[in-house]
């Protein structure tokens, strides 16, 4: 069973897991390419979200 915290990363772990700077994941961010939402002060971006930007991406390169 995964648990709420499960389901969110945090910048660093979507830099991490997609290979790329914390400006690129911010410009994903801005440009509603890859969800997000804010609790308090920090950014989370939903597991489910980043596999939906994901296969988007895989789409587009087919």
């Amino acid at each position: 069973m995964t648990t709420a915290t499960e389901e969110l990363l945090t910048v660093p772990e979507v830099m991490q897991r997609l290979k790329v700077g914390r400006s690129t994941v911010y410009d994903l961010i801005r440009t509603q390419r890859l969800p997000s939402l804010t609790i308090g002060r920090s950014r989370r971006v939903p597991v489910e979200g980043l596999r939906a930007y994901l296969l988007t991406r895989l789409e587009e390169a087919a």
